[in-house]
């Protein structure tokens, strides 16, 4: 390819990524690892493209968290997270997306939280990756 043919294509990519939706660009930037102490958490799954891409990841993880409400199960997002070992809070974050996978230590943990002020929670144990927390 000529140079500036690569440099056309590097302009064109650029305005698409200028002009497309906010919201489009937030949700790559959601789906990014973040650390807090010894646990790394990411969120998302509100597209089917960020379904896949957390399936892709779930190796990576030993915890896996759904939010929904509803008989329909509808999901969630902006719910507020902590992670707790032992009475301690060990991470806390707000998920961007129904769906959070989570690494941390082995060991058993309580997941609570919250949804326009109702909390919920829910014990795990590294290796669980199927659970839900329903308002």
């Amino acid at each position: 390819m000529k140079p500036q043919h690569l440099r056309l294509a590097a302009l064109i990519g650029a305005a698409m990524f200028l002009t497309s939706p906010p919201q489009a660009r937030a949700a790559a930037d959601d789906l990014v690892i973040r650390t807090m102490g010894p646990v790394s958490y990411v969120c998302g799954g509100v597209a089917e493209d960020e379904r896949q891409a957390l399936s892709a990841r779930e190796k990576d993880f030993n915890i896996g968290v759904l939010f929904t409400q509803g008989a329909a199960g509808e999901f969630l997002s902006d719910v507020a997270v902590k992670l707790v070992r032992d009475e301690q809070e060990v991470a806390s974050f707000r998920a961007a997306g129904p769906r959070c996978l989570i690494r941390a230590p082995e060991g058993s943990y309580n997941i609570e939280a919250s949804y326009k002020g109702q909390a919920k929670s829910i014990k795990v144990s590294t290796g669980t990756r199927n659970a839900q927390l329903r308002w």
